[in-house]
This record gives C-alpha cells, structure tokens and sequence, in this order.
C-alpha cells in the first residue's frame, strides 16, 4: 500500500506541480472558521479585508463583533462566525497566552474546529506531518482504495498510517486539486484520469 500511494503521489506531483505551504498559525485558524460553507474566493477576498485591518487575536478583540461581521461579510454564516472568531480570540488569550496550541486535542476544544480545521492548522500553520481530510481527500481515497473508512475520521487514520511522513502535507493539496479537475464527487472524469490505473473505483465501473 506504502508503494501504491508513493506512486499515485509522485504520478499528481508532477501534473500539479504544487508546493507545500507554511503560514501563520492564527491565520490558517481563522480562514479555516471563514471557509466553512464558504466559496474559496469569497473566503479569500474576506481574509484579505480582515487581515488588512488586523493580525492576532488582540487586535480581533479590539474590534465590536459588527465590524467583524463588516470586515468577513459577504462569507457564509458571517453573523456566527464573527461571533466564534471572538470567542476563539478570548480563549487564545486566557487560555495560551494568545498563542494557537500546536496540540490537536487542544485545537479540538476551541468552538467550530473539527478535525478536518485542527488538521490543516497542524499542517500548514506548524508545518506537522499529518494528513488533513476534507471532502475531496475522503472520497479520493475511498475511490482509490486506500481506505475503506466510513468517516473522514477513520480515513485520516488510514492515510496517516500508510502516507509516508514527508509527503502527508502534500496528499490535502493534490487531491483537492486533483477532486476539483478531475475525480470529482459527482461525475468524475475517469476517462482523463492519469491515474485511473491504480484506481479501485475505475477498476469496478
């Protein structure tokens, strides 16, 4: 399975041609709360307001939660997430000094950050080698026959087990890539597919 998955890996590394990203942690938390049911442009565009205007959680505090709402509007949910991105903010500061703990179970604790969040945090705001699993990851995987996992959960479990540490980081950014193009949730494209050959879906059809 290690063989497989190097294969497919170093097979969309070469299509895709991406680079593993770092960022400021408080930063990759925050956009994470605006992405949620939110459009990746939209959630760009309202990430680059609001961090215009502010950089950390005390800066965030500063401000009423009206013009947390102006500054992330129009992203889905605004009023809520205004609301969770000021209770984040509090605990930061009570909690670790204002700091974003590097600890997923701790990362859990904080409103609206589920795995898939605490996982992208841990990857590219700490540089941690951990596979974030979000829609595309989890029926990629599936599809491929990597994991036989009900839950985003169980298939995280499984591609950590099985990704090689140095590419995990990358698996998150390929196959988003790879789901938004080409394998697709509905009416994947198995026929342009560069990997179709290794794949387990394509295989049943």
């Amino acid at each position: 399975m290690k063989k497989l998955i190097k294969e497919i890996l170093n097979k969309l590394i070469k299509i895709y041609k991406i680079k593993i990203w770092k960022e400021d942690p408080f930063k990759v938390l925050i956009v994470c709360v605006l992405s949620q049911r939110t459009k990746d442009e939209v959630t760009r565009k309202a990430a680059q307001k609001l961090f215009a205007q502010v950089s950390s959680p005390q800066q965030i505090l500063k401000l009423d939660e009206k013009e947390v709402e102006r500054l992330i509007y129009p992203v889905g949910f605004y009023r809520e997430k205004a609301k969770r991105i000021k209770k984040i903010c509090e605990i930061l500061l009570k909690e670790y000094e204002g700091k974003v703990p590097d600890r997923r179970e701790e990362l859990l604790k904080l409103p609206g950050v589920g795995s898939k969040t605490a996982d992208v945090v841990l990857a590219y705001g700490f540089g941690k080698p951990v596979v974030a699993v979000d829609t595309h990851v989890f029926h990629i995987a599936r599809r491929l026959g990597l994991s036989k996992g009900k839950t985003p959960e169980e298939v995280r479990n499984d591609l950590n087990r099985i990704v090689p540490k140095k590419f995990r980081r990358l698996v998150n950014l390929l196959f988003v890539e790879f789901g938004k193009k080409v394998c697709r949730t509905n009416n994947p494209k198995c026929k342009i597919c560069p990997i179709k050959q290794f794949c387990k879906y394509f295989k049943q059809r």
